[in-house]
């Protein structure tokens, strides 16, 4: 508050001279596309804020002031996925990165910006439903949850998140784009936003997730003109990102010696998966519980169901051999 204050009034006395970011050459033909992606194609601003960030990167990295976009080639492209795998970049997310940029410059192709870039770009295989949902055993989510019990305003707002990304088996772009009017007291409802889906969905109010909210709200959320539940705690208060949702459970695991392959508040969204597979519910009614669009996405589960795997390998097939 003090910073915003004493900008505005140096400002205002003439005696602080603002700083325009220079406009990269560019950004029109990110824009021009971002347009068509929500005009043309109706896609989710989720979908489309994810390309123009991917699309700006590559541009910033290849283009450089002397150099238009006309004059990229196939060979900047391969450069630049390379560049992302040496980085840490798993063939999953190069397949993606690799598909955005392909449609990007098919559109750019379209428009005479570029020419004969997008047919070249290949992206690492990825075969259908290859990978297996990696999450912690419910033991240790139980541990973990049970690790945030302290009173101060970060462990009670961690808390409640915490409860919502296991209870509810939530993305952590659905829990930070949470507001106060999301939660029926009244009715004990909570509606929950799907981005991806673009819809609202509806879940009873558990008593022990409501009970964490509510004390964070009464003891530790600041006073702000924000309507997200959940805020940052230390100015400038402002709503959290997901990827500081994916920060405090990757913090946590660490600490408690929880040893997954992935540590992301997603692995939270798999352990739940498989805990409602463990206890019986069907793949549908786990599909519904989780948001999913497709059975397919559920279905993946059906691969990390131990126990069932192992009854169907103990059936006697003897008489049909």
């Amino acid at each position: 508050m003090f910073i915003h204050t004493a900008t505005a009034w140096l400002c205002f006395l003439g005696r602080l001279e603002e700083r325009h970011p220079t406009r990269e050459p560019f950004v029109r033909y990110v824009e021009h596309y971002v347009d068509f992606m929500r005009d043309q194609r109706g896609l989710s601003p989720a979908t489309i804020s994810n390309c123009r960030d991917e699309i700006g990167h590559f541009l910033a990295m290849v283009c450089r002031p002397d150099r238009a976009i006309d004059a990229l080639t196939i060979h900047d492209v391969d450069t630049y996925l390379a560049y992302q795998g040496n980085h840490g970049w798993s063939r999953v997310s190069l397949h993606a990165l690799a598909s955005t940029l392909r449609n990007f410059f098919r559109y750019a192709e379209g428009q005479g910006w570029a020419t004969d870039v997008a047919c070249g770009i290949e992206a690492p295989v990825v075969y259908r439903e290859e990978g297996l949902p990696l999450g912690p055993d419910w033991d240790d989510v139980q541990r973990f949850v049970a690790s945030f019990v302290g009173d101060s305003a970060i462990d009670l707002r961690n808390r409640a998140m915490i409860m919502l990304l296991v209870v509810y088996g939530l993305r952590r772009g659905e829990v930070v784009l949470l507001r106060l009017e999301d939660i029926d007291w009244c009715g004990e409802i909570l509606h929950v936003h799907r981005p991806k889906q673009r819809c609202t969905q509806q879940y009873p109010l558990v008593a022990t997730v409501g009970n964490a909210i509510l004390r964070y709200l009464k003891e530790a959320r600041p006073r702000s003109a924000h309507r997200e539940l959940f805020l940052s705690v230390e100015a400038p208060i402002r709503p959290l990102s997901p990827a500081r949702v994916s920060d405090i459970v990757r913090s946590r695991l660490a600490v408690l010696g929880i040893d997954i392959p992935r540590r992301g508040a997603h692995c939270l969204r798999h352990a739940n998966a498989r805990h409602l597979l463990d206890a019986g519910f069907a793949l549908k009614e786990i599909g519904d519980h989780l948001g999913h669009r497709s059975a397919s996405s559920t279905r993946t589960y059906a691969k990390v169901d131990l126990s069932g795997l192992r009854r169907v390998a103990e059936i006697d097939l003897g008489s049909l051999l």
